[in-house]
């Protein structure tokens, strides 16, 4: 018995539906990856009929979305300020929450002037690509500690046709050349605690706990690089910083102690704090 595209996406949301919660978007995303479709094509097409090797496919991607593993994974892609990137578990997913770290980013300096930016943790890229394509007169540098995660950042560099981003490993600051002055560096860096259960659920069990988890606190990488920030930026330059919807005021104050002024937290789309931004001080 033939079975359509419309037919194999009702079923496979039924099945998905105790498990996530948009069961039929990631039903046709996962079937447009099969397939090498739209999901506009999949309604145009819904009376298609699928190959017995499809279906068997198909069940196995469903399967395997209701055992946990994320879509990111299932599909190796994940949007992220309109681009589309890809996914390994040796990265990070990117998440819509950190498109305020790029819109604050854009909003320091206008288009047209050239300055350097160090993205510190880059994982896959997603930022520092956002930001290299919206400012290809800027200078980007994205580090980080996974020669793995820096590999996809790679790929993504030369699939989006990205030539103004330099990517470096090594932790945190040690990748930068000595000397390193910017006039912005920012970071979603790991921020969650470590015995946080949040770290046992949904996505988080498939991806790399290091781009997670960061002391008992969560906050032991903030504190590393507000301590270290001043010596890499240039007079006036800028920190921001993602962190916890909770750590808003820890992060001010790891500031303030760390002599950096004009210290600001900015709310994502759900109204929690997101982002703090601070600047280094001009020397008069």
């Amino acid at each position: 018995m033939k079975v359509t595209v419309a037919q194999a996406v009702r079923t496979a949301t039924s099945q998905l539906r105790q498990h996530v919660d948009a069961a039929r978007l990631e039903a046709e995303i996962l079937l447009g990856h099969l397939l090498g479709k739209s999901r506009t094509w999949l309604i145009a097409w819904s009376d298609a009929d699928l190959s017995e090797q499809q279906l068997s496919r198909y069940h196995d991607l469903v399967e395997k979305r209701i055992q946990g593993t994320p879509i990111a994974h299932l599909t190796a892609e994940r949007e992220f300020w309109s681009l589309s990137l890809r996914i390994t578990a040796d990265t990070l997913i990117p998440r819509a929450d950190t498109e305020l770290l790029v819109e604050t980013c854009l909003d320091l300096y206008p288009a047209g002037r050239n300055i350097t930016v160090a993205d510190l943790g880059a994982g896959s890229g997603a930022i520092a690509l956002a930001i290299a394509t919206e400012r290809p007169e800027w200078s980007i540098l994205a580090t980080d500690h996974s020669r793995q995660a820096l590999d996809v950042a790679a790929h993504n560099a030369a699939a989006l046709h990205v030539d103004n981003i330099q990517l470096l490993q090594g932790n945190w600051f040690d990748a930068l050349p000595a000397n390193t002055r910017v006039e912005i560096l920012l970071s979603n860096p790991p921020y969650i605690p470590d015995d946080d259960p949040h770290l046992q659920q949904g996505d988080l069990r498939f991806e790399p706990r290091s781009a997670l988890a960061s002391g008992a606190d969560g906050l032991d990488a903030i504190r590393l690089i507000i301590s270290q920030a001043s010596a890499y930026l240039k007079p006036g330059g800028y920190l921001l910083l993602e962190h916890g919807y909770n750590q808003g005021s820890a992060v001010r104050q790891l500031m303030y102690q760390s002599a950096l002024g004009e210290i600001n937290t900015l709310t994502d789309l759900a109204e929690h704090e997101r982002v703090t931004m601070a600047r280094k001080f001009t020397k008069k």
